[in-house]
């Protein structure tokens, strides 16, 4: 049973967002800091990435852990009510994202995933974020 009423759940997912969430926020500005230059939400590719390196024909997608089903991680796990709603769309999501990777990948796009538990270790997600952009091919 949810701990909240209706409304009161209705008002804290009225405020989830698709772009410019604090995760997505935080890699920018880690990126940006690491002399790197991007386009965001670039509508014409699958998914619509989150940071795009035209140049480089790269991208990256932000996730949230709970939304798009991070594998063996504390925040993804499941809620405890209305299983019957969030199963299917949670599995939706992270089927639809296996698509847009593959879609990309056709076009000659390689894709960088940053989880939001990632950004615990700032150094690391540096680290990771830098040798996926220097990479040649």
């Amino acid at each position: 049973m949810d701990s909240l009423t209706p409304k009161e759940r209705s008002e804290i997912m009225a405020r989830v967002r698709a772009k410019n969430t604090r995760p997505e926020l935080r890699v920018r500005k880690l990126v940006f800091a690491l002399g790197y230059r991007y386009r965001l939400h670039d509508r014409k590719l699958p998914g619509c990435p989150d940071l795009v390196f035209g140049r480089r024909r790269k991208v990256i997608f932000v996730h949230g852990c709970f939304w798009h089903r991070h594998k063996r991680c504390a925040l993804a796990r499941l809620p405890k009510s209305r299983l019957d709603f969030w199963l299917p769309k949670l599995e939706g999501n992270k089927s639809r994202d296996q698509r847009n990777r593959r879609a990309l990948a056709r076009r000659g796009w390689k894709v960088l995933t940053i989880w939001e538990c990632q950004l615990r270790d700032a150094e690391r997600l540096n680290d990771k974020i830098r040798r996926f952009l220097d990479a040649k091919r």
